[in-house]
């Protein structure tokens, strides 16, 4: 897909300034102000911060109310019940919850809805054992914030009930034009939202829209509850205890794909550490069957081992074993559960490339119009997200993908960063039987004789609020760069920035006139080979580029676009570059 290249850059006596005040290379101190971290100050803290750092939970609207409820659950030994859901974020955040409730002395029970019988969110099923199990408070993670009717019956049933979510929250009255991208205006319009009726809601979305703590992941919230909970029951300190449940939360804030800056980041720095150590039995299982036993973890590593195989419970059978792989402490029991998971996986993994086959195969039919919406009786449900996922990558636009049973079209969106997937679904809403999500990714179900119509809705917003440059993906280059000052120091310098991931890519570097050295293909996909200048050549892989080969040609040079990579072969390392893309110099 053809990309803008766009280079960063920034006043040379600007760079030199805050290279030299706060003791950072050039290149490294360029990368940082393309992060809008443009002082000395906020270089040392963004480098340097740690859970010492972390907010104080209790600044959350709600938050108050939901542990005065829960220290008097502790008090009176009530059962409570912790609502989750069936993706590795609802998960982590679930088992969070649970072991931080079980520290606090407090007797629990959870449920999780299962993805064909329930579908997503805070269902009445949950109700229904929590009176069956003597609870008498449920609390909900990552889910329940547009769960009116549910909340209703669980009032009627005199059972109390805290709302923990990230989700976007029913706006009282819609101001903003459908599809279109968030503006300060439009945040400041949002002070008013219709929520359920609950004890308490806590969800950093409520609070002003600058709020650092609205891009918290469900697991980061339910880690943020804990804290608070800590900090109530325990004069120790509350630090110490919720650093045990940081592995998790790292888990399902990457799963999230929740933007790696502030809170986040620091609880995923930290969750890598504990993932690294293997605390958790059924975490250090897990990577034995995924294969990265031993293997330093990264937000990368995560993303195509563990992840997967935590989401396949959901998307493939019942996700209840899965929190029984986090709280167990048999590495027997871990053993069972990782295996089963890793089964599940593999079969995803084809039914999802069978869906996505045949999705290609009806745009090759109907074309591409600016949004995809496709739909199929055969198609599992528990696949369609990621095949919008892949979608909406290679096309560059916003894919609606359905699975159709006895009617009923239920679906998973995914969006391009122009196109607010959550304002559209509201344009659309009255071909909906419900929707839910951000603004990249979301759910929704309405009746099959509505697609047609649901489409052409789809398709006008799209056309009206995106441009032909929306639709061209760009590709930030952070720095044009010398290629004989590229070298381990690079490397190692760069790990200071981690963990890396949305909203903190890593460092994207560009250099031009190349010469091409050896080129070949590998198992069919990838292009290897050296790229020099002067008297520096490197080794360079470009991941599934092999059809690049014939572009490059027997002579000439090329620009290229890079990340800085070491590889490790038989005690030594070597640093590769792994190229993003390859042009004919310009």
């Amino acid at each position: 897909m053809h990309r803008r290249w766009l280079v960063n850059r920034t006043n040379p006596e600007f760079i030199h300034h805050l290279s030299t005040t706060a003791s950072v290379s050039p290149l490294l101190a360029q990368i940082l102000i393309n992060r809008g971290i443009k002082t000395a100050g906020d270089i040392r803290s963004y480098l340097n911060h740690g859970l010492a750092d972390l907010s104080d939970p209790f600044a959350i609207q709600g938050m108050k109310e939901a542990v005065a409820r829960i220290m008097e659950a502790s008090r009176s030994k009530e059962k409570v019940l912790v609502h989750g859901d069936y993706d590795a974020d609802g998960l982590t955040a679930t088992a969070v919850l649970l072991k931080a409730l079980k520290l606090a002395g407090i007797e629990t029970c959870y449920f999780i809805p299962n993805r064909m019988e329930h579908g997503y969110g805070f269902h009445p099923a949950s109700i229904k054992k929590a009176k069956l199990s003597g609870a008498s408070l449920i609390i909900t993670v990552d889910c329940g914030i547009t769960s009116f009717e549910t909340a209703e019956i669980c009032r009627r049933e005199g059972i109390d009930l805290i709302i923990t979510d990230h989700h976007e929250p029913a706006a009282a009255h819609e101001t903003k034009k459908p599809g279109d991208g968030e503006t300060e205006e439009d945040e400041a319009s949002h002070q008013h939202f219709r929520l359920p009726d609950a004890l308490a809601v806590i969800n950093p979305k409520l609070s002003a829209a600058d709020c650092q703590l609205s891009t918290l992941s469900g697991a980061g919230i339910a880690l943020k509850l804990s804290h608070a909970i800590f900090m109530s029951a325990y004069n120790t300190d509350s630090h110490s205890m919720m650093r045990d449940l940081l592995d998790l939360a790292a888990l399902g804030t990457t799963a999230d794909v929740v933007p790696l800056t502030g809170e986040n980041r620091i609880i995923v720095r930290e969750g890598l550490t504990l993932i690294g150590n293997g605390i958790c039995p059924g975490i250090q299982s897990l990577k034995r069957v995924a294969g990265i036993e031993g293997k330093r973890p990264s937000t990368g590593l995560l993303s195509f081992s563990l992840i997967p195989r935590i989401n396949a419970a959901g998307r493939m059978a019942d996700a209840n074993d899965v929190i029984k792989l986090f709280l167990t402490d048999s590495m027997e029991e871990a053993d069972r559960l990782s295996l089963w998971l890793d089964t599940l996986n593999s079969r995803r993994q084809q039914i999802e490339e069978e869906a996505y086959q045949e999705a290609l195969a009806l745009l090759g039919v109907k074309g591409t119009g600016p949004a995809i919406v496709l739909a199929s009786e055969k198609w599992h449900k528990g696949v369609v997200g990621i095949v919008a996922s892949r979608l909406a990558e290679t096309f560059y636009r916003p894919a609606f993908i359905f699975s159709i049973e006895d009617g009923i079209a239920r679906g998973s969106a995914r969006s391009i960063p122009p196109f607010n997937l959550y304002n559209a679904l509201t344009g659309c809403k009255e071909f909906l039987r419900r929707f839910g999500g951000h603004k990249l990714a979301a759910g929704l179900e309405l009746e099959k004789r509505n697609l047609s119509s649901f489409e052409k809705c789809m398709n006008s917003l799209a056309e009206e609020s995106l441009s032909e440059a929306d639709l061209v993906p760009s590709l930030e280059i952070d720095a044009d760069i010398n290629f004989s000052d590229i070298g381990f120091h690079l490397t190692e310098e760069f790990t200071k920035l981690e963990p890396f991931g949305y909203g903190n890519p890593e460092p994207i570097l560009g250099s031009k006139e190349l010469e091409v050295l050896f080129p070949k293909i590998l198992k069919d996909a990838h292009l290897k080979m050296k790229l020099r200048k002067k008297n520096r050549s490197l080794d360079a892989i470009g991941f599934n580029m092999a059809p690049l080969l014939d572009r490059l040609g027997p002579a000439g040079t090329v620009d290229a676009v890079f990340t800085l990579f070491v590889n490790e072969w038989e005690g030594k390392s070597y640093l590769q570059l792994n190229i993003r893309a390859l042009r004919p110099s310009q």
